[in-house]
């Protein structure tokens, strides 16, 4: 057992440990359970979601026995905002998909794929988070006020406007290579006469993983009001977005429903700023932190429930 928690102070370990697990899930999800590409239902999109629920509950267990409670529910409620900020992602990869008319059996094979480039580049703004805070402490109040602008703006500002045609990745891959004209099943890359040419769903790749890298630059800022571990941060960003992304053929048409979601990711995202910027004076505890994030979320469904906007005006529109 020493030899163990000795291993576990280890932070190369952690962090190589931990991508492996990772790499292991997703070979096994992708190799076994989702080998033949198929259309996902909505019963098993959520037992999906329950099953990697679960899986980051058993970490979160995990971070107790080894470093404690107060750890163990800065995890908690980083994954908790992360996994409610990263429902705005749900929305815009449902526009994308549909721009592109990616066949429904595809689209889970694009998000699993998406996963693996979120993996290498939310570790590396987490990194580059964590080094400037560490140096410049001053800037975690810079976060706090980007956090309560962008939540202000996503309060009162339009809708956001997919426009893939637009994406700078995109433009310099179709530059480069040739892209074939309809999909080719489930590839990404192809062989005609001799040459190599992307497919379509490559291009739909890129683009889900250039929104990701963007959402990525409001959600990690914000897990940094609760902690600034960046395994902590690291980790629960990661349990977040394998799970939501596991939810995402039931979320994708519950989104048009909770109509009043976007105020409370709003209020999320305006409430860990203010965090932020008064934690030079007050430290608030994470269970209140906890309590104000899931009360947010709950009165938001209820109020899409109860309460739904007036449809004629829609309608009218």
């Amino acid at each position: 057992m020493p030899e163990f928690t000795q291993l576990l102070s280890n932070k190369y370990f952690l962090w190589i440990g931990f991508n492996v697990l990772v790499l292991v899930m997703l070979a096994v999800d992708m190799g076994i359970f989702h080998k033949k590409d198929h259309e996902i239902s909505i019963k098993e999109s959520i037992v999906w979601s329950v099953i990697w629920i679960l899986v980051a509950l058993a970490f979160n267990l995990g971070v107790y026995f080894w470093r404690g409670s107060e750890v163990a529910l800065q995890f908690f409620t980083g994954y908790l905002i992360e996994r409610s900020l990263s429902m705005d992602n749900i929305f815009v990869f449902l526009l994308i998909f549909e721009y592109f008319r990616v066949p429904t059996k595809y689209q889970y094979r694009v998000l699993i794929w998406g996963i693996l480039g979120a993996l290498i580049f939310r570790g590396l703004f987490i990194a580059m988070g964590t080094l400037l805070v560490a140096k410049f402490h001053w800037i975690i109040y810079l976060f706090g006020a980007f956090l309560v602008i962008t939540g202000v703006k996503m309060a009162f500002g339009k809708e956001k406007q997919v426009a893939p045609e637009r994406n700078p990745l995109l433009r310099i891959v179709r530059r480069f290579l040739p892209v074939s004209r309809d999909y080719r099943g489930k590839h990404f890359l192809v062989r005609e006469e001799g040459r190599l040419v992307a497919t379509p769903l490559l291009i739909v790749l890129i683009v889900v993983e250039s929104t990701d890298i963007v959402f990525a630059v409001d959600s990690i800022p914000a897990i940094f009001a609760i902690t600034l571990d960046p395994f902590i941060v690291y980790t629960s960003n990661v349990f977040a977005i394998l799970g939501l992304r596991a939810l995402y053929f039931a979320l994708a048409g519950l989104m048009r429903i909770f109509y009043y979601l976007k105020y409370a990711l709003a209020f999320i995202l305006a409430f860990v700023g203010f965090k932020m910027l008064i934690s030079s004076i007050y430290k608030m505890p994470d269970a209140l932190a906890l309590g104000v994030l899931a009360a947010s979320l709950a009165i938001s469904i209820v109020a899409s429930i109860y309460f739904p906007p007036n449809r004629k005006k829609v309608r009218q529109g």
